[in-house]
């Protein structure tokens, strides 16, 4: 697409992946980008997460190179008592990069304000009106912000501007980060996971260092029913870890930085997908236009495909350029909608017959080709071209796909 639009004012709200994806991108390509954010001081917000290689992709074209901060991701592996259940190995030229979100925040942070951004803290966004056809930004306690050409929520699962009505998932899960301990059998270029049929789920990600810290970190997990979330802050420690050591001995060393249930924290999870990411000056990204559980690994991903779609998308006229955003990412967001939640079943609810079926039937296929060449893809997030209309690698992650 030619440029055939003028330069923007943009205002994006929230300061996570999408919004500073978004405003790194969007400055870049010469829009007046300012970035609101609710903090005092923009921070992250949780433990690890995995760039898949479309992800990767769009932190290189915006010159953001995570991958001295992470930990490269060959494989996922999940058992259920001693059988494996879940194998999945990524192409060889294109892993994964599972990284900490405060090393994420960073390299994005650097690339935003590189890029010229004007930032403003301090205040919750509560509305962002229509006036003349233009955004204003209505904060907590403050002036308003604006006007703006264009307004992009970037605000995440609590956002106040977004319509969608997400449905509540039936399990969350705790989240914590600690060393990785110098003795242990797990792999390192691993995601590795142990299943108690679909009640309980025990993780181990290998995270690489933190910005300030050059200690390989490592991110745990276990999954829990929403309603036990609410009384974890009263969990027996001590009785927690021994029930995971015994579902899986080999997480014990990873549990002993753990002292109270403050060191781990609690997620909750929901499903929606706006069918209309945006409306008159105003779009949506991430998760406040689609939100599903994290069983794929593709929350982060998504956030980071939405800023560079809609980016692109601005080359034209405004009025042409988010209908444009909406279907350059329709499809791939759809079809992974449909996959996490015809998925997310078999390793987190109360289901005693989805487990039997994921463990005697779909992993002894899972082994099978094509379907383990569909898997890859599946987690890789090239299922289906990430971005429509566009020249998108297929080894997406080794370079930048075509601006």
């Amino acid at each position: 697409m030619s440029i055939a639009s003028p330069l923007l004012s943009i205002g994006i709200v929230g300061a996570g992946i999408g919004g500073l994806a978004a405003a790194a991108l969007c400055a870049q390509a010469g829009h007046a980008v300012t970035l609101v954010e609710r903090f005092a001081t923009p921070k992250p917000l949780g433990s690890g997460l995995v760039l898949q290689p479309v992800g990767l992709a769009v932190l290189d074209a915006i010159g953001a190179d995570a991958r001295a901060f992470g930990a490269p991701i060959t494989r996922m592996r999940g058992h259920a008592g001693r059988r494996q259940v879940l194998d999945v190995s990524y192409a060889p030229q294109a892993p994964g990069l599972a990284i900490h979100r405060a090393s994420l925040f960073s390299v994005l942070w650097r690339a935003a304000t590189a890029a010229g951004i004007t930032l403003q803290t301090g205040a919750a966004c509560h509305a962002a009106p229509l006036e003349n056809g233009k955004r204003l930004i209505l904060r907590d306690g403050a002036e308003p912000l604006g006007p703006f050409d264009l307004v992009i929520d970037a605000s995440g699962a609590g956002s106040a501007l977004t319509p969608m009505q997400a449905r509540p998932l039936g399990f969350g899960a705790v989240w914590g980060t600690v060393p990785w301990p110098e003795e242990t059998p797990l792999a390192r270029h691993e995601l590795s996971q142990r299943y108690l049929a679909a009640r309980h789920m025990a993780g181990v990600l290998p995270i690489g260092r933190l910005p300030d810290n050059p200690t390989p970190q490592a991110a745990v997990f276990w999954s829990l029913p929403r309603a036990a979330l609410d009384d974890w802050p009263a969990q027996d420690l001590p009785a927690w870890k021994a029930e995971v050591t015994t579902l899986w001995p080999q997480m014990a060393p990873f549990l002993t930085s753990l002292h109270s249930p403050a060191d781990l924290t609690p997620a909750r999870y929901s499903h929606g997908t706006l069918r209309r990411p945006y409306a008159p000056a105003l779009a949506f990204i991430g998760d406040c236009a689609h939100r599903a559980s994290p069983q794929l690994g593709q929350g982060a991903n998504m956030a980071l495909l939405d800023a560079f779609a809609l980016t692109q998308a601005l080359r034209l006229p405004l009025d042409q350029a988010l209908p444009r955003y909406a279907q350059m990412r329709r499809w791939h967001v759809r079809a992974y909608q449909t996959m996490s939640a015809a998925f997310t079943p078999m390793y987190q609810s109360h289901s005693t017959i989805l487990p039997g079926l994921r463990d005697h039937l779909l992993a002894p296929m899972a082994a099978l080709w094509p379907i383990n060449r569909l898997l890859t893809a599946l987690v890789s997030g090239t299922m289906l071209p990430p971005i429509a209309g566009m020249d998108w690698p297929q080894t997406a992650g080794q370079r930048a796909p075509k601006r």
